[in-house]
C-alpha cells in the first residue's frame, strides 16, 4: 500500500534516528555500488535499479538489476521511497553480498538526515556511503557542506576541471572513513568505480528491458 507524503516524512525522521554515524564494520572484502535509471516522464513509471559488487582491486565480480514499477511518486527529498524498493530487490538477487555500499545519492546530507544511502543502510543494516553529484541542502564552507552549523558532507574534487562530489555518511561509517573509502575506489573517472559501474548497469537494464519485470 502506498504511503502518503506526510507518512513518508514521519518515517524518514524515525529511520534517521537509527543511523549510526561512527565506524561499525571490519575491513571489507567486497564493495557494492548502487544506482537507478529512470525517466520522470515515462508513462509506465518504471524504475531500473542496479547493484554491482567489486573486489578491492575494483574488478566487478557480480551485478544484479531489476525493473519494477514505482509505488511512490517523484517528490524531492523523498526519492528513497521511489528508488529503494527496486534497489533492495536487486540487492537480494546477489549471491555475493557487499560489506560496504556506495550509493549514488545522499546519506545524512538531507533535510531530515535520511537520504537514499542512509535509507538503504538502515533497511539492509549495511555500512553505506552517499556519493551525490548535487547539493540537496546546506552551504559550502571550504571543503565542507554545512547545514544548521553541522558538517553533513565533504565537497570532494575527484578530478580537475570537473564538478565536485558530495560525500556523506550513509550508515555505520564515519565521514573520515567514508572519504577514505571513496578515494580508494577512484580510478581514472570522476565517479568512484562502484557507483560508476552501477550507473552503467542501470542504464543497460533500462535500454534492454522496457516491459519485462526482471533484467
Amino acid at each position: 500500500m502506498t504511503i502518503s507524503i506526510h507518512e513518508a516524512k514521519e518515517l524518514q525522521t524515525a529511520k534517521a534516528a537509527k543511523v549510526i554515524l561512527g565506524d561499525d564494520f571490519g575491513t571489507p572484502r567486497f564493495i557494492g555500488g548502487m544506482d537507478v535509471s529512470c525517466n520522470l516522464y515515462d508513462p509506465t513509471k518504471m524504475i531500473y535499479a542496479a547493484v554491482v559488487v567489486l573486489d578491492l582491486e575494483m574488478n566487478v565480480v557480480e551485478k544484479a538489476s531489476v525493473a519494477i514499477k514505482q509505488t511512490f511518486p517523484y517528490v524531492p527529498g523523498l526519492l528513497a521511497f521511489r528508488e529503494a524498493p527496486a534497489l533492495v530487490a536487486a540487492f537480494h538477487q546477489l549471491k555475493i553480498k557487499p560489506d560496504l555500499i556506495l550509493v549514488d545519492g545522499h546519506g545524512i546530507s538531507h533535510p531530515r538526515g535520511l537520504g537514499v544511502a542512509s535509507h538503504i543502510g538502515v533497511l539492509l543494516d549495511i555500512p553505506t556511503i552517499g556519493v551525490a553529484k548535487s547539493i540537496l541542502v546546506g552551504e559550502i564552507e571550504g571543503n565542507c557542506l554545512v547545514w544548521k552549523d553541522e558538517t553533513i558532507a565533504t565537497v570532494y574534487q575527484s578530478k580537475p576541471k570537473t564538478n565536485p562530489l558530495y560525500i556523506s555518511t550513509g550508515h555505520r561509517i564515519s565521514l573520515p572513513s567514508a572519504i577514505n573509502w571513496v578515494q580508494l575506489c577512484m580510478k581514472k573517472y570522476r565517479l568512484p568505480e562502484p557507483t560508476r559501474q552501477a550507473h552503467i548497469a542501470a542504464n543497460e537494464c533500462r535500454r534492454e528491458n522496457t516491459k519485462n519485470i526482471a533484467c
